[in-house]
């Protein structure tokens, strides 16, 4: 789906890498990050705007283009407020915890080819490692202890509860996302992000390893926290998580964090699905150009923003998940798919090359073993899904068992039993007194009557 260049890129070339070239790099990478950071915060609220038909923020700036600088000159002029109790030197550390790690790990991405620089041939990127695309797991690892230290710090259950409920998330999915490497990792041969550019210079592992490529957009969604998988942080429950006590500038860390992990997520995606930097299939029939100078750096971007326009479209259209839905997905679905599909392609690679060893085809029956009762499982539990929420059918043994209860004339009736299944989680009462416009102050919270629009007195069992 790629061209051929010229001269690819290898590890060789950054051990001839001078001083001012690095830090050249590093600014330019540091620089774009904040940029990407204030244009993802427009275009979000102006796509979601669209998508809800409304225009989105247009009062400050040409289409609300300077709503995102003013926001973020706000954050650090509000006044930074830490709560009473608070251990405050990891409230204070927590943040940059949560930040750092997240401008790291773009350095060993490669947003093209070598070209050159001030007469100086270099590689667009920043390092290369023989095991460069670990670093990335190693550094959201770093990352989620600064949530975790956030919440722990702030001593509040909401925050307690989010940093929580990131850790668990962090692990589920950190897992997946690691198994859906390894199938690149067996295909290019190595851990280099470089030599995985280079691999893919035929047809990217978006087609070849489809399964990991699917498993691994779940899985960075799942990473970065966002909806539908922004449980850490759920407004409409634990208000905003681990960062329930922040305010001002340590807010804002946490907030460009986010976005900085948005991005460098979807630039690992296409460092190792989308080919890199390499121009998509239609232009290179141009010819080896395309590939070349700078305009891979184009290619790169367009499929880097693609990505991010995936996130803000799941944002507008997703509700948010149970927190029982999130960890199913992960060990129950993600987590055995990629092993079996791990297996499945490494048996294809060892029947490729020829092997005719005897462990080779043992192998391949276990793996088509574990797919069928991989197939098997699934079924059952839809099954048994479907078992839960059909209406149970009326029995004999049923009928024996009438509740009976005193209606609001003391007369003893028969309670009609509901159809369908039983509430999985408990429920409030259906009679407050709000839904009849009375305020807290205006009855009792137990044991109190109040008339309704009939004028018919009733009994408020709860608040």
């Amino acid at each position: 789906m790629t061209g051929v260049l010229a001269a690819d890129s290898t590890l060789s070339d950054f051990n001839q890498l001078i001083w001012w070239m690095v830090l050249l790099k590093v600014a330019i990478v540091f620089v774009f990050l904040l940029l990407t950071t204030i244009f993802m915060i427009w275009f979000e609220r102006r796509v979601i705007g669209r998508m809800q038909n409304r225009p989105g923020p247009n009062r400050a700036g040409p289409f609300g283009l300077l709503q995102p600088i003013a926001d973020a000159l706000k954050l650090p002029l509000k006044e930074d407020i830490v709560p009473t109790g608070v251990d405050k030197l990891v409230f204070f550390v927590a943040p940059i915890i949560a930040s750092a790690p997240a401008f790291v790990a773009f350095a060993i991405i490669p947003w093209g080819p070598e070209v050159s620089i001030f007469h100086h041939q270099t590689p667009l990127q920043v390092a290369d490692l023989p095991v460069a695309v670990l670093l990335v797991l190693a550094t959201s690892s770093v990352s989620v202890y600064g949530i975790v230290l956030a919440g722990w710090a702030s001593r509040g259950p909401y925050s307690i509860l989010g940093a929580l409920r990131s850790t668990a998330q962090v692990i589920s999915y950190e897992i997946a996302m690691g198994l859906a490497f390894v199938a690149v990792f067996l295909s290019a041969g190595s851990l280099s992000t470089t030599a995985i550019v280079n691999a893919q210079s035929h047809i990217w592992y978006g087609v070849v390893l489809l399964p990991s490529f699917l498993i691994y957009l779940v899985t960075m969604v799942g990473e970065t926290n966002r909806i539908p998988f922004d449980l850490p942080e759920g407004e409409g429950e634990i208000v905003a998580g681990h960062m329930t006590e922040y305010s001002s500038m340590k807010f804002a860390m946490f907030f460009l964090a986010e976005y900085i992990n948005m991005t460098t997520v979807s630039a690992l995606a296409t460092t190792l699905f989308l080919g890199g930097w390499r121009a998509p299939w239609p232009l290179t029939l141009i010819g080896p150009a395309v590939n070349s100078g700078w305009w891979p750096v184009l290619w790169f971007l367009i499929k880097v923003f693609i990505l991010l326009f995936c996130y803000v479209w799941l944002r507008g259209t997703l509700p948010r998940t149970r927190y029982d839905q999130l960890m199913a997905l992960g060990w129950k679905i993600l987590i055995p798919v990629s092993i079996v599909w791990l297996l499945l392609v490494a048996t294809v690679r060892e029947l490729r090359a020829d092997n005719h060893s005897p462990v080779v085809y043992v192998v391949a029956g276990v793996v088509l073993v574990l797919f069928v009762t991989l197939l098997t499982f699934y079924d059952n539990g839809y099954q048994k899904h479907l078992a839960r929420i059909s209406p149970d059918e009326p029995s004999a043994a049923a009928d024996e068992e009438d509740e009976w209860d005193y209606d609001d004339q003391g007369e003893l009736v028969k309670v009609a039993k509901a159809v369908g299944p039983e509430p999985r989680f408990p429920l409030p009462p259906l009679d407050l007194p709000h839904y009849h416009g009375l305020q807290l102050e205006d009855t009792a919270l137990t044991g109190s009557a109040y008339d309704d629009a009939d004028g018919a007195t009733k009994e408020v069992t709860g608040a």
